[in-house]
């Protein structure tokens, strides 16, 4: 990387990256599971209650905080990558 401009854009196309994979995994989740496949889920059952109702209730929210964890992660080693880490 040449200049400093050069550094933070590349910078951030990679984070803006990260957050679009990490949004759609949500969003997959989120609207897919509690949502879309609601039906087919519903044949199965977690602690009890239909796997669809637990994803919508539930499982969208630990994914969701997983993904915060899966994030920091990134982008600790993304700093790194680019000198940002102090």
């Amino acid at each position: 990387m040449n200049s400093k401009k050069e550094k933070a854009s590349a910078y951030w196309k990679e984070n803006i990256r990260y957050l679009t994979v990490l949004l759609t995994i949500w969003f997959l989740v989120s609207f897919g599971a509690g949502i879309l496949f609601r039906e087919t889920l519903n044949e199965f059952r977690l602690g009890g209650f239909k796997l669809g109702f637990w994803f919508a209730q539930q499982g969208s929210i630990y994914v969701f905080v997983v993904l915060i964890f899966i994030y920091v992660k990134l982008m600790n080693k993304l700093d790194k990558k680019y000198g940002y880490d102090e």
